[in-house]
């Protein structure tokens, strides 16, 4: 496979790549890889979710409001 990049994305890629003392083709490789694992992670927690609420547990508005207040809270 090939894929074709801008020429400014090109030279970034090819400057992180030589900074992490990779090939641009290892750098590539390495960020798709780390993409598609947060991809799964956050299609995981939609369908914790969805359970959840398939389930009836919810949160009512004030309720998140508490738990946002409480974990910014220095």
């Amino acid at each position: 496979m090939e894929v074709q990049f801008d020429p400014d994305i090109e030279a970034r890629l090819a400057d992180r790549a030589a900074r992490q003392c990779l090939s641009p083709d290892e750098a590539v490789r390495d960020v798709v890889t780390r993409y598609f694992q947060e991809e799964d992670r956050f299609v995981e927690a939609v369908q914790r979710g969805e359970a959840a609420l398939a389930r009836g547990e919810s949160l009512t508005h004030d309720q998140v409001g508490d738990r946002l207040r409480r974990f910014l809270e220095p």
